[in-house]
């Protein structure tokens, strides 16, 4: 058994996430996290709501709210869709929790004291309308170097080079479009370059294991040719303050500084609540663990670059030495999990151009492992990926409903109707034997897959095998064999049947874990085989820590579970005599109409601000 840390990219606050979030970031790491559960491993998958930074600040300004009301809002919003999903965190939380204000706050202040954040002068772009720093991610110009129009004050997503605000040509605000002035101010610099050649050896290990994605560890190892030293604070009074620059309230530390500490704090979190406030450092501190971080690819650089120099600043592993502070020398990640861009209809997702399906208003229409099942089998695991409603209906249709679920219905049916029961199973033909191998080692070649994160095959093959069953019950007939000398052949078809059903709803479980409940239910079980999260209202740790913005704030809502009861990955016998209902569908087929009237409904929708993106 492993330590297996499920490090899972925390969404923005700033409003409601849409699919293509989920399908970068949250499919794919429950897949994984439940499947490495029941193969025996001691998962910790954690993960929260991101809430600082302008954005959140414009956002607020423009509903006449606080930035606190609008995180909290928004906050409980994304976690409601989340275990709406089924994402099976341990802990999901807010980088407004206390707890990460003190461990951010110890990371800074080991890191400076290692001789890793330098003091420098810069130049900050600040809006003219508001007198407020600008984000880098909300200028845009023309890039200097490959002269591509579009390009971000941090990079330009044509030739993947990093870029500060000042490079751009004619820069510009996302927000108004007003060109930003640029001010001298004083800042903290994480200091890449003398952080560089232990960046590049950890690279290189990691290109050496042969388990990262290529585009991941590529784009990771061309960065850290133009390293440079990344500012770290910002002129901005909605943030965690500077330890050091108490006096100096209008500075904060730089959000993408302490969101990607997040996985830090969120394990020291869990930890504290469980009454073990130790046992965070079995992911942490042991060198055995391994962790892996979910992801779109817009974040590769903060997870190859500035997380790692974070941790090996810490851990005072860079080239002015060091010594690790409180927390112990931190493990660098394993694997960076990066997808691609997840498009609608042929088009960017875009809230700020009415391009977006939330998460919450397709739960509300369509089944949650509908939607997972498309992710899973069409999502942007290596390349970007379009959702089309025409898409999402022929899958939901012609895979899940005239596939699996109709192998579910019709093998239910058919023993409720002939038995009432599993039936026990007379002698085995090699027609049966040849289907139960198949799908007993189904385990192995899907468990692998999903191993090394290749869940859109890993799905394939799985429903390969669905597929094996249906023409299973084709080539049997069971349906014909009504005379009484017939029985012990259908018993032992049935019996069949029941034990690839159950075992293949195992092995569907990580990626549909609604319907593998159902199923088992269908079949006589519980419906507990896929454990399910919940919320739960929990207070402050360290309510001390925070800033007078908080005051009041008690507690908030965490996304937690127990899956220790999921069964291991593998065959489980099934249980001759086990009673079985008529059965209901699993799985909602979808009506052609869907198509025109969904389009219709987005073709309408109302763009908003950039604050939504």
């Amino acid at each position: 058994m492993s330590h297996i840390l499920s490090a899972v990219a925390w969404p923005y606050a700033n409003g409601p996430r849409h699919i293509g979030h989920v399908a970068g970031f949250g499919v794919p790491s429950d897949v994984f996290s439940r499947y490495m559960r029941m193969a025996g491993h001691d998962v910790l998958m954690v993960s929260g709501t991101d809430e600082h930074g302008t954005p959140i600040l414009v956002a607020a300004d423009a509903e006449g709210v606080s930035a606190r009301e609008l995180a909290d809002r928004n906050n409980r919003l994304i976690v409601e869709d989340l275990v709406a999903l089924g994402l099976s965190y341990d802990l999901f939380t807010r980088t407004t929790a206390s707890n990460h204000y003190a461990v951010v706050q110890d990371m800074f202040r080991t890191v400076r004291d290692n001789g890793y954040m330098v003091e420098q002068v810069t130049r900050s772009a600040i809006s003219p309308s508001t007198g407020r720093t600008l984000p880098d991610r909300y200028i845009e110009g023309t890039c200097p170097i490959c002269s591509a129009p579009g390009a971000r004050g941090d990079q330009c997503d044509t030739c993947g080079n990093q870029l500060d605000p000042t490079d751009l040509i004619d820069p510009r605000s996302r927000i108004n479009g007003e060109t930003p002035e640029f001010v001298e101010s004083n800042h903290w610099f994480l200091d890449l370059p003398a952080l560089a050649e232990a960046l590049g050896t950890w690279l290189d290990e990691r290109e050496a294991s042969g388990t990262w994605r290529p585009n991941v560890i590529r784009f990771s190892k061309n960065i850290l040719e133009e390293i440079r030293p990344r500012a770290m604070t910002r002129d901005i009074d909605w943030g965690i303050p500077v330890p050091g620059w108490e006096d100096q309230p209008s500075k904060r530390l730089y959000v993408w500084f302490d969101a990607v500490i997040g996985y830090l704090s969120a394990s020291i979190e869990w930890a504290r609540r469980t009454g073990d406030p130790e046992a965070w450092r079995q992911w942490w501190n042991n060198p055995e663990a391994l962790s892996y971080y979910f992801m779109g690819k817009d974040n590769i650089v903060f997870h190859s670059q500035i997380w790692p120099a974070e941790l090996l600043g810490y851990n005072g592993q860079g080239q002015r030495g060091g010594s690790a502070g409180d927390l112990g020398v931190l493990n660098l990640p394993t694997e960076v999990v990066s997808s691609e861009f997840l498009t609608m209809e042929g088009r960017k997702f875009s809230s700020s151009h009415g391009i977006v399906i939330y998460v919450r208003d397709f739960l509300a229409r369509y089944q949650a492992d509908a939607l997972r099942y498309f992710i899973s089998a069409a999502g942007p695991e290596t390349a970007d990926a379009d959702f089309t409603w025409a898409e999402f209906v022929r899958r939901t249709n012609g895979e899940l409903v005239a596939g699996w679920g109709n192998l579910v219905n019709r093998t239910a049916s058919m023993i409720h109707k002939r038995f009432g029961e599993v039936p026990a199973p007379a002698q085995l033909e090699e027609i049966d034997r040849a289907l139960l191998d198949s799908v007993e080692a189904g385990f192995a070649t899907v468990g692998d897959l999903i191993r090394h994160h290749r869940q859109k095959a890993a799905l394939t093959e799985a429903m390969r095998l669905v597929g094996e069953a249906n023409k299973y019950v084709a080539d049997t007939e069971p349906f014909k064999l009504k005379a009484p000398e017939q029985l012990p052949r259908l018993a032992t078809i049935l019996h069949t049947l029941a034990q690839v059903v159950t075992d293949l709803n195992l092995m569907l479980s990580p990626f549909l874990p609604h319907a593998a409940n159902d199923v088992n239910r269908v079949l006589g079980g519980a419906g507990e085989i896929a454990p399910m999260p919940r919320i739960e209202e929990v207070d402050e740790l360290d309510p001390e820590v925070l800033p007078e913005d908080f005051a009041g704030r008690t507690g908030y809502p965490v996304i937690t579970g127990d899956y220790t009861q999921a069964p291991t990955w593998g065959r489980h016998e099934v249980v001759v005599g086990t009673p079985v209902g008529k059965p209901s569908p699993v799985f909602v087929k979808l009506d052609e109409a869907i198509v025109e009237e969904e389009l219709a409904r987005y073709s309408q929708s109302r763009p908003d601000d950039v604050t939504g993106a």
